[in-house]
């Protein structure tokens, strides 16, 4: 039985908000496979395998695919993380060669680029996320060898505590640019929340700082009936999920607008574009009535 957020609610990767994640790291390991792999995370499969979800496991498994679904078959799922992962790879690279040695990837997840990314000598990766989340992938991937290629230092806090204070206490230095991400995070936080999120980036942030985040420039994007199909096709998977539960709606700031009078200088990379970069043709059915306006951000501390 699905239940709505709360005040100071938790979860690991097996529940709620965390088995979001988990879906995510199955795309992942479905965009791995192959002798023509889109992805190269070689990480995602024995995660996912690890948390013990059935569904997402048959995922990876090739046991399910509904090729008759234009988000939910097995194509559009790996072009659409693809898309999504590599921006964000690309993100980070790009910040490190500009010199940046401090990142910080908010609501980690099973994120897996402290440990697949060719990061620079120096170079520390700051994980935050839920005590139980990180918990688990710390001690998941020390059990099956594998090693990160920065220094990681895992933040064990919920976001909506006070995770700049535990950021220092972590060695966090405000003096040093830094690349942050915001990965599939916002519609998860309530709208003063989000707020309160780009706030705090903001005042830990030394000058020439990146950030990476999504933008949806319609904020019904995630309306009463297209929270009703996603929860659909989640049960069709087996996920006992309710996406109402989960997702924080009502209105809330454009994300563009307000960094760009926070201090950061902005620019978009709509969906659409990254698609044909990416070598993918967008599809134009239900795909693009609710990714078709989706950009991603990359904005500069000033």
């Amino acid at each position: 039985m699905s239940v709505g957020r709360s005040e100071g609610d938790s979860w690991g990767p097996a529940s709620g908000v965390g088995a979001t994640a988990t879906m995510v790291a199955a795309s992942r390991a479905v965009a791995s496979q192959g002798p023509n792999a889109l992805l190269d995370d070689p990480l995602a499969e024995p995660l996912v395998r690890a948390v013990g979800l059935e569904p997402f496991i048959r995922i990876v498994d090739g046991q399910v695919d509904f090729e008759d679904d234009p988000l939910f078959n097995r194509k559009a799922r790996a072009e659409q993380i693809t898309v999504r992962t590599r921006f964000f790879d690309d993100f980070f690279i790009g910040a490190t060669k500009d010199g940046v040695r401090q990142a910080v990837i908010l609501a980690s997840g099973l994120d897996t680029r402290a440990y697949r990314l060719r990061w620079p000598a120096g170079a520390v990766v700051y994980e935050i996320d839920q005590p139980q989340v990180i918990a688990f992938k710390t001690d998941t991937l020390a059990g099956l060898g594998a090693a990160p290629t920065a220094e990681r230092r895992a933040i064990a806090i919920d976001l909506r505590d006070d995770w700049p204070a535990a950021l220092r206490d972590g060695g966090f230095d405000v003096t040093k640019p830094t690349a942050w991400s915001a990965e599939g995070l916002l519609p998860y936080l309530p709208p003063e929340a989000q707020d309160r999120l780009f706030d705090n980036i903001t005042a830990l942030s030394a000058p020439g700082s990146r950030l990476a985040t999504e933008h949806v420039p319609d904020p019904d994007v995630f309306s009463e009936e297209r929270l009703r199909r996603i929860s659909e096709r989640w049960q069709r998977l087996g996920f006992d999920l309710d996406a109402a539960d989960l997702f924080y709606r009502g209105e809330r700031n454009v994300v563009v607008d307000y960094l760009s009078t926070h201090g950061w200088q902005v620019t978009t990379h709509p969906v659409r574009e990254l698609y044909a970069q990416n070598g993918f043709e967008f599809p134009e059915d239900e795909m693009a009535a609710t990714f078709g306006e989706l950009s991603y951000v990359a904005a500069t501390l000033a």
